[in-house]
């Protein structure tokens, strides 16, 4: 019998090692398909949060916790119950860019150490080619004492999950599995038929594997850095971008892709990993850095915009009052993880601006922690001079052009509306007589 059989059958236990945005809802999945499933993260804090049915990323919902059966641990040793390990920890980038392999390091020495032999390792984590065998097999050997290949095996499986989406799915959302040999991609891939529904695509190797999620996100960072370098020259040159893409989008090949601030912990974090392999293979890339370099700078490009805003409207831009709205790094979610908002709200420091920033999603605790942050409550903030719309959260798009006026002063001082994503219809902002602002 095929560790796969054993695994649905309930005879080996399935462990996800890190319980966040990915970790969390993989573990619900396998756990609702009946399978016997250890939830394993080293915070305890996020561990006993589980264990009261909450669900801290909002992925998949207190009441989905409460339907299944997941035995959730922090004690490193009941992963020697298990033979089946998904590794779903973050990946993410040092000050210099380079790739910070410190949670998936850790991961795989805490599982080396707890390894039963004929297990299978699948990391879900975001690396660049080569990493899991160059890097994490030698630890899980080193740990274990078991041999590669002979005594365990290992696999990768990049993440799809695209936190706050509620359309595309874990279980809609094709599955690129890989194995080191033709065995254990069939268990690797046998196990993860259980829960997607899209079917899964198996490629060759575990390089492939890992170049397909560095790939995937390096050209949508340049298809949006693309756009955005249009929205700063439109911007010079008195066009509207919105009007350009909703003109070149009655194409038929048009991408449908739109100029924004680019954030989260893939998009603006896996092209790093991939130029930083190809750096060292001594190949220098130009498209890619290109237009990391592109997004990277627009947060500063927005806050430069709304200072010449003020200063056009007769203000002394320290002496204004400023307020962000949105924090997160994408609509509709409460993930700050990479956030370029926070570009904004530096930018606008730097001009002696002490701007009030609000978001109904984020975590205040997490915004002060990460950033310093101290969010505010929207109903606290009013008497603007100056709005900028930075995240496009439904509660936003809810208080429309009119909900939006309420947060400026008095009626005969000059307003200052920049709105990042376009939220509000262009007509109402030439109609409203304010001065107004979108990328």
């Amino acid at each position: 019998m095929t560790l796969s059989e054993k695994i649905a059958k309930g005879e080996k236990r399935l462990a996800v090692v890190g319980l966040g945005y990915v970790g969390l809802p993989l573990a619900v999945a396998f756990a609702e398909k009946g399978l016997k499933v250890t939830g394993f993260d080293i915070s305890e804090r996020r561990i006993g949060v589980l264990k009261e049915g909450i669900d801290p990323t909002e992925e998949v919902g207190d009441e989905a916790l409460s339907n299944v059966d997941i035995y959730y641990t922090s004690d490193e040793k009941d992963l020697r119950d298990c033979a089946f390990f998904i590794v779903s920890v973050p990946t993410p980038i040092n000050q210099d860019h380079t790739p910070d392999l410190t949670p998936v390091i850790s991961a795989s020495t805490i599982i080396g150490r707890n390894l039963p032999k004929g297990s299978i390792v699948v990391y879900e984590s975001t690396v660049y080619p080569g990493c899991t065998e160059d890097t994490c097999v030698p630890i899980l050997e080193k740990e274990s004492g078991l041999k590669y290949g002979e005594e365990f095996k290992v696999g990768y499986s990049p993440e799809r999950i695209n936190p706050g989406d509620k359309a595309h799915r874990l279980s809609g959302i094709k599955k690129v599995v890989s194995g080191m040999d033709k065995e254990s991609l069939g268990d690797i891939k046998a196990v993860y038929d259980m829960i997607i529904d899209a079917g899964t695509f198996p490629v060759s190797n575990i390089r492939t594997a890992e170049a397909v999620k560095v790939a995937e996100n390096s050209q949508r960072d340049v298809n949006i850095a693309f756009m955005n370098e249009l929205a700063i020259v439109f911007d010079k040159m008195d066009i509207d971008t919105g009007e350009v893409i909703a003109g070149m989008n009655t194409k038929w090949n048009a991408l449908g892709f739109r100029p924004g601030l680019v954030g989260g912990h893939c998009i603006g974090v896996d092209p790093y990993y991939f130029t930083y392999e190809a750096e060292r293979l001594g190949v220098h890339s130009t498209i890619i850095l290109g237009g990391r370099a592109v997004n990277e700078g627009m947060g500063k490009f927005v806050a430069d915009t709304a200072v010449k805003k003020l200063v056009a409207a007769g203000f002394m831009p320290e002496n204004a009052k400023v307020a962000i709205l949105g924090l997160t790094f994408k609509e509709n979610c409460k993930d700050i993880r990479n956030t370029r908002v926070v570009d904004i709200y530096k930018r606008l420091r730097e001009y002696g601006i002490e701007a009030d920033v609000t978001d109904p999603r984020a975590v205040k605790e997490d915004a002060f922690r990460e950033y310093g942050i101290s969010l505010k409550d929207i109903e606290s903030i009013s008497g603007c001079d100056c709005v900028i719309i930075a995240v496009a959260h439904d509660e936003y798009r809810a208080m429309g052009l009119g909900g939006i006026m309420k947060l400026f002063g008095s009626s005969d001082t000059p307003k200052v509306l920049l709105d990042v994503k376009g939220i509000i219809p262009k007509d109402e902002l030439e109609r409203s007589g304010i001065s107004w602002w979108r990328l």
